[in-house]
């Protein structure tokens, strides 16, 4: 400062002018939580921070596509406010990919056994490495700490999947990779059968924008930016929805798709898969053994297949999870809907009886579920609030619950007390294991760890929710830019 200058003065937000915060806190790149910490900090913002939650609510295709009665409903289950509402909304588009917490974007996806984890754009994995699943190369069967996976130096990772024995990853840039046993083509690179032990992008989708991938026993399933769906690998139930059974060795467009509304989300199971349109409608192919594509019946489904039980009642579905014997889905209203195989009270309705179609969870009916998650004999639930619910097969301590045995059965939704002082943003579950992410990015693992899975050396097995140590080398470590809305306000004025 030149000699004689005054010092800027310092300014309260309450002098900037209205439509000066009302244009940032409307940008777009506000968090629900940077809204309510605002209004923390100064009571005079609330109307501008509720109006500017209302705002970026309408801005998003979900709430856009819903009608005005449900609009109301929604706002109502949130307690009157816009900002849990966009909580709410952005919470169930992060559900099926990265999700905010202090520490960085992550995603955490389980295997059979192993665990894939991304934090900022870079991807960790450990357990078994059977068939290469865990992209370190031919020399490496286990890890048993979180350990990097080498990708070409410009790739940054923003979506992952993790199946039986291979996986899935999307970049920034839209390009997809894969790696693990490829016997039954499911990586998606020819006619090339041995295992893919590193990352190898797919070269059929060059120049095709993805971004999201779901890999099921032995096939892939890949989302494009303009909502098309390519699948790829063994079609022995038709789960690729190319109307036939024939396996396919690169990714091709499921046609069908191409006239209807652009898909949002898929999901695969163990021989079957989902795909989610923008306005609520969820269309199911492949095998139906166990009833999990959802008409009522057993009968295989070659091509996708709208579930006319959502659609007869209005229901608007935002979220899907494919288990190995049953489905859960999740509705705009945060409402969840269980179906198929009811082994160990996986469906939540406290029995074991089978459902050939989606039938709502009562007694979840007073929480807003935010994400949905079923895999062998459990289902997930997480809220709004943060809370975890778990129902079905312990599974070696899989539900998370430490007063119950390892083989027991949760016949109804039962909260995870164990992590009651946390916001679980996001969480996945394998064969035997779980892991769950925190609003922090504090790592929490349960289960079976006999393949260290959950990146702990020396426990066969952990009852209730562990923290699993997770740091990074120097070499990775960067500066943090800022974030939040002193950030935006700064970038505003500096356009101005």
């Amino acid at each position: 400062m030149a000699t004689g200058e005054k010092a800027p003065r310092a300014f309260s937000m309450e002098e900037l002018p209205g439509h000066l915060i009302g244009e940032v806190l409307t940008s777009g790149r506000l968090a629900a939580g940077d809204l309510a910490r605002l209004e923390a900090t100064c009571r005079a913002l609330r109307p501008l921070a509720e109006h500017a939650a209302s705002r970026l609510c309408a801005a998003r295709a979900a709430f856009a596509a819903m009608g005005p009665a449900a609009r109301g409903e929604l706002l109502e289950r949130c307690g009157g406010s816009w900002k849990k509402v966009l909580r709410f909304l952005q919470s169930v588009e992060q559900s099926s990919g990265t999700v905010h917490t202090s520490s960085g974007n992550m995603q955490v996806a389980t295997g059979r056994y192993h665990t894939l984890l991304v934090h900022d754009s870079s991807v960790y994995s450990c357990g078994s490495s059977l068939c290469g699943v865990l992209g370190h190369g031919p020399d490496t069967t286990q890890c048993a700490a979180f350990s990097r996976v080498p990708f070409p130096s410009l790739s940054r990772v923003v979506n992952i999947s993790a199946s039986h024995n291979h996986a899935a990853f999307v970049t920034e840039l839209g390009e997809v990779f894969t790696c693990g046993d490829n016997s039954s083509l499911c990586c998606g690179h020819g006619e090339v059968g041995r295992t893919i032990f590193r990352p190898t992008e797919i070269k059929a989708l060059k120049g095709i924008s993805c971004k999201q991938v779901a890999t099921g026993l032995s096939f892939t399933v890949i989302l494009t930016t303009d909502g098309q769906v390519y699948t790829c690998g063994s079609n022995t139930h038709g789960q690729l929805g190319h109307g036939d059974t024939i396996d396919r060795v690169t990714p091709k467009i499921v046609e069908l798709f191409e006239g209807l509304a652009p898909v949002v989300q898929v999901a695969a199971g163990a021989s079957y898969t989902f795909a989610v349109t923008d306005d609520g409608t969820v269309y199911s192919f492949g095998s139906c053994t166990n009833f999990c594509l959802g008409h009522g019946d057993q009968h295989d489904e070659l091509r996708p297949r709208a579930i006319q039980s959502f659609k007869r009642r209005n229901i608007h579905v935002v979220r899907v999870s494919a288990g190995d014997e049953h489905a859960v889905a999740l509705d705009a209203l945060g409402y969840v809907y269980t179906w198929g195989r009811g082994y160990c009270g996986a469906l939540g309705h406290g029995d074991e009886n089978d459902k050939t179609s989606p039938e709502l969870i009562s007694s979840l009916k007073s929480q807003v579920a935010v994400q949905v998650c079923a895999r062998k004999r459990k289902t997930f639930v997480l809220t709004d609030e943060g809370s975890v619910f778990a129902f079905g097969w312990m599974g070696f301590g899989s539900l998370g619950f430490p007063d119950r045995g390892s083989s027991d059965k949760v016949m109804r939704p039962r909260v995870l007390d164990s992590l009651r002082d946390h916001y679980v943003s996001q969480i996945s579950t394998g064969l035997y294991h779980t892991v769950a992410v925190t609003n922090r990015g504090i790592v929490f693992g349960f289960g079976d760890n006999e393949r260290a899975q959950l990146g702990q050396e020396y426990i066969r097995g952990c009852l209730k929710p562990t923290e699993i140590m997770f740091q990074k080398s120097m070499e990775e470590i960067v500066i943090a830019a800022p974030s939040g809305f002193a950030f935006e306000m700064w970038v505003y004025l500096k356009q101005l």
